[in-house]
């Protein structure tokens, strides 16, 4: 089979590579019919997760088809339609029982990780009864596929962490895919003012289209000094860090009001300040979280609905075989005027 094959940072190749075989009674085989680039992709080839090897299959998001299942696995068979979790859970462990599936002892976020990923014609899914989510025939691929990350991200570690409440005033830092589906599912609470900031006015005209109050187009002082002005001086209740660099976690932290919420979302490579000297009496909560994805048989009947629409967050379609082409996009998403880019068929 062909597949996205990390190389080494700065290095990723299009090649053959061995089609998965089952390697436990619960694994079932997925042959992919669309998958996605994430930004935690980005990080990788950046060098910023090193415990990604040379030689991973990359992807951690996508729709596919049930090819093989394991001798345990009984409620799923060959032919079945599956939306995949970017998080692998057992079902049974400590953290599993208490509904944190991201650190599940034999899964959590391993995909295109620790383990060959979905940017392939085939994946091996772990644990595929607690992995794998029955797909409705009624929703497109690639609108399934906004569910296996983004989607959830950004309502479980953004929205619920962030304590997004009705009548809150937010602010989003960063209006990236992640950034965005905070945008999105933030609307479910009915806060009074949502305020998206980043430096790239294609994705801010995106914001406003999707319901943002007010968009600000800046970063660092010019950012805070807005929000300041929009907020009276005092802040917002809610702050979300969703590109993760130190600059705008620390934009977080100096716009958020005193009882207020940081939740960060971003992957961090780099250290970033928490400046206590100022902070240590603002009783703030900050919360860090890597999603369980255990909202996404809800978030799916939304969709199913017609209450979330992510198929919005799509501007760019390519072919899986033209995988290397969506990445140069994706990677240049400023200059491409991309927000989420899909690999299908």
């Amino acid at each position: 089979m062909k597949a996205l094959v990390y190389r080494g940072p700065g290095k990723r190749s299009w090649e053959e590579h061995r089609k998965p075989v089952l390697d436990a009674p619960d694994d079932a085989i997925v042959r992919m019919t669309a998958t996605t680039i994430c930004g935690t992709d980005l990080h990788i080839l950046k060098g910023d997760v090193p415990e990604v090897t040379e030689g991973r299959i990359l992807g951690h998001e996508g729709v596919g088809i049930v090819d093989e299942v394991g001798p345990a696995v009984t409620t799923l068979k060959k032919g079945d339609r599956v939306v995949v979790s970017c998080i692998t859970s057992c079902g049974k462990c400590d953290f599993c029982r208490r509904g944190s599936y991201s650190h599940c002892r034999s899964g959590g976020w391993i995909l295109g990780h620790l383990i060959d990923g979905t940017q392939a014609e085939y994946v091996r899914i772990p644990h595929a009864e607690t992995s794998l989510y029955p797909a409705p025939a009624s929703v497109k691929d690639e609108e399934l596929t906004m569910l296996s990350d983004i989607l959830p991200t950004g309502f479980e570690a953004g929205v619920r962490f962030g304590q997004v409440q009705p009548g809150a005033t937010v602010a989003i830092v960063g209006a990236g895919p992640i950034g965005l589906s905070v945008l999105m599912t933030s609307q479910l609470y009915s806060p009074s003012a949502i305020f998206q900031i980043d430096p790239d006015h294609n994705r801010l005209e995106m914001a406003k289209s999707l319901g943002a109050t007010e968009v600000i187009d800046g970063k660092g002082d010019a950012a805070v000094k807005r929000v300041m002005e929009l907020t009276s001086g005092a802040g917002v209740d809610v702050a979300i860090e969703a590109v993760g660099v130190p600059e705008t976690f620390e934009v977080c932290t100096r716009i958020v009001a005193p009882v207020g919420h940081v939740a960060n979302i971003g992957v961090h490579g780099k250290p970033a300040t928490l400046h206590l000297e100022t902070l240590w009496a603002h009783n703030l909560t900050l919360t860090t979280r890597l999603v369980d994805t255990e909202t996404l048989p809800m978030l799916l009947k939304m969709v199913v609905a017609g209450r979330l629409q992510p198929k919005k967050l799509i501007t760019h379609r390519f072919k899986l075989a033209e995988a290397m082409a969506a990445y140069d996009v994706f990677g240049n998403a400023a200059r491409e005027r991309a927000i989420k880019v899909i690999l299908a068929g």
